[in-house]
């Protein structure tokens, strides 16, 4: 083959509409996936829920499965990798991590086949504010991280912090290359017409007057992502603003019930759930807020859910434990940040961002929609493909 490998666990809708895009712009790439448990359907745990994914994962590139019996992540396997690589004998193998044993087996195959390594990863020094390591165990991790990006000759930097983590590591900063995180938009009704399609009808479902606040969360309903700290935030929000606030739930987890319960004993505050919700389907509740909130408390490497809210012109409110955060909440303009873990700065931050995105809400929506214009599927591929022909490689 003599071209470009990616491996990866499973095939992920943020991240195959980018190798699409790659290989039609000429990267002779194929992806080589641990398991196919994300096309076939599976049961998350965070979501509480079995689904599988509307979007098609597969079209467009070349790629292979190592194995059809895994049926979650923890369950994939490394075996018959080695294999798969020796067969192709890549010119250059990009790894997307380096926790799962699949990441290890693929950046073990290249140091020991003397391939170049590219890294692609969701990687934040500050991912984990809600519960900081401890030092010796932040001591381990950065000498582990050093010793691993000595060996990477390009790292494909999917925001601020990515690059940040990149040079806090010793890593030259001329080894980088722009690849940033995004949704593939084309499944949303996005544009104003959407909105004007949706909104009204969207609200009347859930029951808000046109005067009330509607705060969306999207996601999974789990602890990490601080969806407990919105009913009082929320509270807190009506008596200062003096107008009902509806929680807009899209999605489901384990929170579900616990939430719902806080929110129905709150005055001026209630709750809307949709249960999960696939791609195809977000844009009516998207353009029914007025505001996307998630104050995650750790884990949060990127945070997804606030592309999709600003393809929308949807404000966001974030934490600062959020990894997008210094990309995509620019205060005053598509975003506020706050403190993590706290009900009374998330209050503090909708409150300032429903301030300055009501005075002019036709500018507030048009900022969110040509600032994340920025990280775009194509802009994503635009990175793969600058790293191959950086390396020397040809394009088809």
């Amino acid at each position: 083959m003599n071209g470009l490998v990616i491996v990866e666990t499973h095939p992920v809708q943020y991240h195959a509409p980018v190798w699409r895009a790659a290989a039609a712009a000429g990267v002779p790439l194929q992806v080589i996936y641990g398991s196919d448990f994300s096309v076939r359907g599976y049961h998350d745990r965070e979501f509480s829920a079995r689904f599988a994914w509307d979007r098609d994962l597969l079209g467009g590139y070349d790629h292979q499965f190592l194995c059809h019996q895994a049926a979650e992540y923890a369950q994939v396997q490394a075996r018959g990798l080695d294999g798969a690589l020796n067969a192709l004998q890549p010119r250059a193998l990009l790894a997307l991590g380096y926790w799962h044993r699949l990441d290890r087996a693929a950046i073990a195959w290249a140091r020991s086949a003397s391939r170049s390594l590219w890294f692609r990863g969701e990687v934040s020094e500050v991912s984990r504010l809600g519960r900081p390591r401890a030092r010796w165990l932040q001591r381990l991790r950065c000498w582990r991280l050093r010793r691993l990006y000595r060996c990477v000759e390009q790292a494909l930097c999917i925001g601020t912090r990515a690059r940040q983590h990149y040079l806090e590591m010793g890593m030259p900063a001329e080894c980088m290359i722009n690849s940033p995180y995004a949704v593939d938009a084309t499944a949303f009704d996005d544009a104003e017409e959407g909105r004007q399609r949706w909104r009204e009808q969207t609200r009347t479902t859930i029951g808000a007057e046109p005067q009330d606040v509607v705060v969306a969360f999207s996601g999974k309903f789990s602890r990490r992502k601080g969806l407990h700290l919105l009913p009082e935030a929320l509270q807190r929000l009506s008596q200062k603003m003096g107008r009902r606030v509806h929680l807009l739930g899209i999605g489901q987890g384990e929170l579900r019930e616990q939430v719902q319960r806080e929110c129905a004993q709150r005055e001026g505050v209630s709750m809307h759930c949709t249960g999960f919700v696939n791609q195809g389907q977000l844009s009516p509740w998207y353009h029914a807020a007025d505001l996307l909130a998630l104050p995650s408390l750790e884990g949060e490497t990127w945070g997804l859910v606030v592309n999709d809210a600003l393809h929308h012109g949807l404000p966001v409110v974030v934490s600062e434990a959020v990894g997008c955060a210094p990309d995509l909440a620019l205060p005053g303009r598509t975003g506020e940040i706050g403190e993590v873990g706290s009900p009374q700065a998330l209050t503090l931050a909708m409150e300032r961002c429903l301030q300055w995105a009501e005075q002019d809400a036709a500018a507030t929506r048009a900022n969110c929609r040509n600032l994340v214009s920025l990280f775009s599927i194509e802009a994503a591929a635009k990175g793969v493909v600058s790293a191959w022909q950086r390396s020397g490689g040809m394009l088809r």
